[in-house]
Protein backbone atom coordinates (compact mmCIF):
# COMPACT_ATOMS: atom_id res chain seq x y z
CA UNK A 1 0.00 0.00 0.00
CA UNK A 2 1.39 3.27 -0.99
CA UNK A 3 2.00 5.98 2.32
CA UNK A 4 1.38 9.14 2.18
CA UNK A 5 2.93 12.10 4.36
CA UNK A 6 0.68 14.88 5.35
CA UNK A 7 1.62 18.01 6.32
CA UNK A 8 -1.38 19.98 8.09
CA UNK A 9 -2.43 23.15 9.39
CA UNK A 10 -5.32 23.67 11.78
CA UNK A 11 -7.08 26.17 14.17
CA UNK A 12 -7.54 23.76 17.46
CA UNK A 13 -10.04 26.19 18.86
CA UNK A 14 -12.64 23.67 17.79
CA UNK A 15 -11.39 20.62 18.79
CA UNK A 16 -11.00 18.17 21.51
CA UNK A 17 -6.88 18.09 20.63
CA UNK A 18 -5.38 16.31 18.05
CA UNK A 19 -6.32 12.66 19.14
CA UNK A 20 -9.28 10.93 17.95
CA UNK A 21 -11.50 11.08 21.05
CA UNK A 22 -13.28 7.45 22.31
CA UNK A 23 -16.23 9.76 23.56
CA UNK A 24 -16.78 10.81 19.88
CA UNK A 25 -15.55 14.45 21.09
CA UNK A 26 -14.30 16.37 17.12
CA UNK A 27 -10.70 15.82 16.63
CA UNK A 28 -8.64 16.82 14.09
CA UNK A 29 -7.41 13.21 13.58
CA UNK A 30 -10.93 11.94 13.33
CA UNK A 31 -11.26 14.95 10.32
CA UNK A 32 -8.76 13.71 8.37
CA UNK A 33 -9.51 10.13 8.73
CA UNK A 34 -13.10 10.72 8.04
CA UNK A 35 -12.04 12.41 4.98
CA UNK A 36 -9.91 9.54 3.92
CA UNK A 37 -12.76 7.64 4.20
CA UNK A 38 -14.78 9.57 1.21
CA UNK A 39 -11.85 8.81 -1.04
CA UNK A 40 -11.36 5.01 -0.25
CA UNK A 41 -13.39 2.71 2.11
CA UNK A 42 -12.79 1.30 5.24
CA UNK A 43 -11.41 2.50 8.49
CA UNK A 44 -8.54 4.59 8.18
CA UNK A 45 -5.61 5.45 11.10
CA UNK A 46 -3.04 8.23 10.52
CA UNK A 47 -0.13 8.46 12.56
CA UNK A 48 1.34 11.80 13.44
CA UNK A 49 4.28 13.55 14.86
CA UNK A 50 3.00 15.04 17.90
CA UNK A 51 -0.35 14.81 19.50
CA UNK A 52 -1.63 18.83 20.52
CA UNK A 53 -4.03 18.89 23.13
CA UNK A 54 -7.13 20.79 22.79
CA UNK A 55 -6.89 24.40 22.14
CA UNK A 56 -3.51 24.01 20.22
CA UNK A 57 -3.28 24.70 16.66
CA UNK A 58 -1.13 23.12 14.10
CA UNK A 59 0.69 25.23 10.94
CA UNK A 60 3.15 22.49 10.70
CA UNK A 61 1.74 19.09 11.65
CA UNK A 62 3.05 16.27 10.18
CA UNK A 63 1.03 12.83 9.72
CA UNK A 64 1.36 9.96 7.39
CA UNK A 65 -1.24 7.22 5.88
CA UNK A 66 -1.46 4.02 3.96
CA UNK A 67 -3.76 3.97 0.62
CA UNK A 68 -4.44 0.94 -1.69
CA UNK A 69 -4.70 3.49 -4.50
CA UNK A 70 -1.65 5.25 -6.08
CA UNK A 71 -2.36 8.36 -5.58
CA UNK A 72 -1.15 11.65 -7.25
CA UNK A 73 -0.08 13.50 -4.27
CA UNK A 74 -1.35 16.93 -5.46
CA UNK A 75 -4.76 15.42 -6.29
CA UNK A 76 -4.48 13.35 -2.71
CA UNK A 77 -4.22 17.07 -1.10
CA UNK A 78 -7.01 18.67 -3.20
CA UNK A 79 -9.54 15.96 -2.33
CA UNK A 80 -8.86 15.96 1.17
CA UNK A 81 -9.53 19.51 1.22
CA UNK A 82 -12.36 19.17 -0.58
CA UNK A 83 -13.73 16.87 2.25
CA UNK A 84 -11.88 18.54 5.13
CA UNK A 85 -14.92 21.68 4.58
CA UNK A 86 -15.75 23.47 6.40
CA UNK A 87 -13.65 21.96 9.23
CA UNK A 88 -10.49 24.47 10.20
CA UNK A 89 -8.42 21.79 8.62
CA UNK A 90 -6.01 21.87 5.66
CA UNK A 91 -3.65 19.40 4.03
CA UNK A 92 -1.16 22.44 2.90
CA UNK A 93 1.08 19.18 0.71
CA UNK A 94 0.84 15.48 0.01
CA UNK A 95 4.12 13.43 -0.70
CA UNK A 96 4.51 9.96 -1.27
CA UNK A 97 7.19 8.75 1.06
CA UNK A 98 8.89 5.24 1.91
CA UNK A 99 6.86 2.31 3.26
CA UNK A 100 8.92 2.67 6.56
CA UNK A 101 8.80 6.58 6.96
CA UNK A 102 6.73 7.17 10.43
CA UNK A 103 5.50 10.66 11.13
CA UNK A 104 6.09 10.20 14.78
CA UNK A 105 9.38 7.75 15.27
CA UNK A 106 11.11 8.94 12.17
CA UNK A 107 10.92 12.58 13.52
CA UNK A 108 14.09 14.05 14.97
CA UNK A 109 12.90 17.73 16.12
CA UNK A 110 9.74 18.89 16.81
CA UNK A 111 9.13 22.99 16.35
CA UNK A 112 6.37 25.02 18.69
CA UNK A 113 5.76 28.75 18.77
CA UNK A 114 4.08 30.36 21.53
CA UNK A 115 2.14 33.62 20.93
CA UNK A 116 1.55 36.20 23.63
CA UNK A 117 -0.03 39.24 23.49
CA UNK A 118 0.66 42.10 26.32
CA UNK A 119 -1.66 44.93 25.76
CA UNK A 120 -4.67 46.83 27.63
CA UNK A 121 -7.27 46.78 24.95
CA UNK A 122 -8.58 43.06 24.14
CA UNK A 123 -7.91 41.01 20.88
CA UNK A 124 -9.97 41.33 18.09
CA UNK A 125 -8.73 39.15 15.11
CA UNK A 126 -6.38 37.33 16.96
CA UNK A 127 -8.86 36.07 19.71
CA UNK A 128 -9.05 32.34 20.34
CA UNK A 129 -5.38 32.29 18.70
CA UNK A 130 -2.87 34.47 21.52
CA UNK A 131 -2.62 34.57 25.08
CA UNK A 132 -3.34 37.81 25.91
CA UNK A 133 -1.51 39.96 29.43
CA UNK A 134 -2.50 43.25 30.18
CA UNK A 135 1.12 44.57 30.91
CA UNK A 136 4.28 44.87 29.60
CA UNK A 137 6.73 42.03 30.22
CA UNK A 138 10.57 42.23 30.40
CA UNK A 139 12.28 40.40 27.47
CA UNK A 140 15.47 40.52 28.38
CA UNK A 141 14.87 39.08 32.11
CA UNK A 142 12.93 36.07 29.98
CA UNK A 143 15.74 35.37 27.69
CA UNK A 144 18.02 35.40 30.94
CA UNK A 145 15.75 32.70 32.35
CA UNK A 146 15.11 30.90 29.59
CA UNK A 147 18.57 30.39 29.53
CA UNK A 148 18.69 27.36 32.25
CA UNK A 149 16.36 25.63 30.43
CA UNK A 150 18.48 24.72 27.47
CA UNK A 151 20.17 21.71 27.01
CA UNK A 152 19.94 18.28 29.01
CA UNK A 153 17.90 18.47 32.09
CA UNK A 154 15.79 16.63 34.46
CA UNK A 155 11.90 18.75 33.53
CA UNK A 156 9.97 16.75 36.35
CA UNK A 157 9.05 20.44 37.16
CA UNK A 158 7.70 21.35 33.97
CA UNK A 159 5.46 18.38 32.58
CA UNK A 160 2.05 17.54 33.47
CA UNK A 161 1.54 14.62 36.40
CA UNK A 162 -0.38 13.06 33.81
CA UNK A 163 2.36 12.85 31.57
CA UNK A 164 2.95 9.18 30.17
CA UNK A 165 6.41 9.82 28.89
CA UNK A 166 8.81 7.44 30.77
CA UNK A 167 11.67 9.43 31.42
CA UNK A 168 11.29 13.14 32.66
CA UNK A 169 14.98 13.50 30.93
CA UNK A 170 15.10 15.92 27.76
CA UNK A 171 17.18 17.93 25.88
CA UNK A 172 16.47 21.39 24.71
CA UNK A 173 17.94 22.73 21.85
CA UNK A 174 16.63 26.07 21.19
CA UNK A 175 14.71 28.99 23.43
CA UNK A 176 14.42 32.00 21.35
CA UNK A 177 11.86 35.10 22.33
CA UNK A 178 11.03 37.59 19.63
CA UNK A 179 9.38 41.39 21.07
CA UNK A 180 7.40 42.12 18.14
CA UNK A 181 5.25 45.28 17.19
CA UNK A 182 1.42 44.99 17.83
CA UNK A 183 -1.10 47.55 17.63
CA UNK A 184 -1.64 49.09 21.14
CA UNK A 185 1.23 46.98 22.74
CA UNK A 186 3.46 44.30 21.82
CA UNK A 187 3.40 40.28 21.14
CA UNK A 188 6.34 38.14 22.20
CA UNK A 189 6.88 35.11 20.55
CA UNK A 190 8.52 31.79 22.23
CA UNK A 191 10.07 28.98 19.66
CA UNK A 192 11.37 25.76 21.51
CA UNK A 193 12.89 23.50 19.57
CA UNK A 194 14.02 19.98 20.58
CA UNK A 195 13.36 16.05 19.66
CA UNK A 196 10.64 15.90 21.49
CA UNK A 197 8.47 17.15 24.75
CA UNK A 198 7.09 16.44 27.60
CA UNK A 199 3.22 16.63 28.15
CA UNK A 200 2.50 20.32 28.72
CA UNK A 201 6.29 21.11 28.70
CA UNK A 202 5.92 24.05 26.32
CA UNK A 203 3.02 25.60 27.99
CA UNK A 204 4.34 25.18 31.65
CA UNK A 205 7.34 26.35 30.55
CA UNK A 206 6.21 29.31 28.94
CA UNK A 207 3.79 30.02 31.69
CA UNK A 208 6.84 30.29 34.38
CA UNK A 209 8.59 32.67 32.03
CA UNK A 210 5.49 34.84 32.31
CA UNK A 211 6.43 34.93 35.82
CA UNK A 212 10.10 36.36 35.23
CA UNK A 213 8.45 38.69 32.46
CA UNK A 214 5.86 40.25 35.21
CA UNK A 215 8.52 40.68 37.88
CA UNK A 216 6.76 37.94 39.92
CA UNK A 217 10.21 35.97 39.60
CA UNK A 218 13.95 36.63 38.91
CA UNK A 219 15.94 34.56 36.43
CA UNK A 220 17.26 32.69 38.96
CA UNK A 221 14.19 31.44 39.99
CA UNK A 222 13.54 29.33 37.31
CA UNK A 223 17.17 27.40 37.38
CA UNK A 224 15.76 26.78 41.04
CA UNK A 225 12.46 25.32 39.80
CA UNK A 226 14.55 23.09 37.54
CA UNK A 227 16.45 22.15 40.46
CA UNK A 228 13.44 21.29 42.85
CA UNK A 229 12.61 18.28 40.15
CA UNK A 230 9.01 19.22 41.46
CA UNK A 231 6.01 19.87 39.64
CA UNK A 232 4.99 21.97 42.82
CA UNK A 233 8.00 24.17 42.04
CA UNK A 234 6.87 25.34 38.59
CA UNK A 235 5.07 28.71 37.61
CA UNK A 236 1.36 28.50 36.18
CA UNK A 237 0.62 26.72 33.41
CA UNK A 238 -0.46 29.06 30.54
CA UNK A 239 -3.45 28.63 28.56
CA UNK A 240 -3.49 26.41 25.43
CA UNK A 241 -4.52 29.00 22.62
CA UNK A 242 -1.62 30.37 21.96
CA UNK A 243 0.32 27.32 21.24
CA UNK A 244 1.17 26.20 17.54
CA UNK A 245 3.09 23.32 16.26
CA UNK A 246 5.11 24.72 13.81
CA UNK A 247 7.37 22.26 12.27
CA UNK A 248 8.82 18.93 12.04
CA UNK A 249 12.23 17.74 11.34
CA UNK A 250 13.09 14.53 9.07
CA UNK A 251 16.68 13.18 8.35
CA UNK A 252 14.84 13.90 4.89
CA UNK A 253 12.59 16.09 4.51
CA UNK A 254 9.88 14.89 3.10
CA UNK A 255 8.38 17.70 1.34
CA UNK A 256 11.94 19.28 0.24
CA UNK A 257 10.67 20.30 -3.73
Amino acid sequence: MPRYALKIEYDGGPFAGWQRQAQGQASVQAAIEAALARLEPGPHTIAAAGRTDAGVHGTGQVAHCDLAKDWNPFRLSEALNWHLKPAPVAVVQAVRVADDFHARFSAIERRYTFRLVSRRAPVTHDRGRVWQVLNRLDVQAMRAAAAHLVGHHDFTTFRSTMCQAKSPVKSIDEIAIEDLPYPGGAEIRFHLRARSFLHNQVRSIVGTLERVGAGSWVPEDVQRALEARDRAACGPVCPPQGLYLTGVGYPADPFAS
